[in-house]
């Protein structure tokens, strides 16, 4: 796997064209095939629209890049197939939730999403509701996410100017550090009383991270690249 390379920019322009994907195109009975197999594992998920991004550039602080449309059976497919379009990424943004008392809040995937067991922060792939007049608006779907997955509000916490991109390979995580106004324990009881009142919740549990001995194999690298920088840095 490609070592993580973390980029500090203080904006992004993701401009989102029509542009048609050849994988999706030349392989599409491959997919839909590969996509009922996951359904009869996963009833739950279904194939709605995503956005993917191809041209990702730095420079001057900006991170550059062109996003595009497609269903997420032809992502997943990509994915779980090792990515076989090199020109493409899946680039997504998170809300890195970090707690008065400095531990990053977590949230374990439950068992009926398409990446269950995984932990790693709010997040989810771009959809077109976050498109805002042709542009992908990541820090609107950094705060849609953040309230679906945990049920906090815009009054709970405090968004840091900036971003941390972690590129791993085709993937780019685009961090947004969160600060609560309250320490760990208190926000991981927020948040379960939050998931206790949903039919479904997307999380199966809430984890703390104090310190790097609390990282897990079950969380991304983009994540634990992320944290152990933040930890290193103090």
């Amino acid at each position: 796997m490609t070592s993580p390379v973390i980029h500090r920019v203080a904006t992004l322009d993701l401009a989102v064209q029509p542009i048609v994907w050849p994988f999706a195109e030349e392989r599409r009975a491959e997919i839909a095939a590969h996509f009922a197999e996951k359904q009869r594992e996963r009833p739950k998920i279904w194939n709605g629209r995503v956005l993917l991004g191809r041209d990702a550039a730095f420079s001057d602080g900006h991170l550059t890049a062109t996003y595009f449309e497609t269903d997420f059976a032809s992502f997943l497919a990509w994915r779980d197939w090792g990515f076989p379009d090199k020109a493409v990424f899946n680039g997504f943004g998170m809300g890195a939730l970090r707690a008065s008392d400095g531990a990053f809040i977590m949230g374990e995937m439950a068992s009926h999403t398409a990446n269950a067991g995984r932990i790693y922060f709010p997040s989810g792939t771009p959809d077109l509701d976050d498109v805002r007049d042709g542009a992908l608006d990541i820090p609107g779907s950094v705060v849609r996410e953040l309230g679906e997955e945990t049920g906090l509000t815009a009054a709970e916490y405090r968004v840091e100017p900036g971003w941390h991109c972690v590129v791993t390979g085709p993937t780019i995580a685009m961090l947004q550090v969160i600060n609560l106004d309250m320490p760990g324990d208190v926000a991981r009881a927020r948040i379960e009383a939050n998931l206790a009142r949903e039919t479904e919740p997307e999380l199966s549990a809430i984890h703390l991270v104090r310190g790097t001995s609390d990282l897990r194999p079950s969380m991304p690298r983009f994540v634990t690249a992320f944290v152990e920088q933040q930890f290193a840095a103090r």
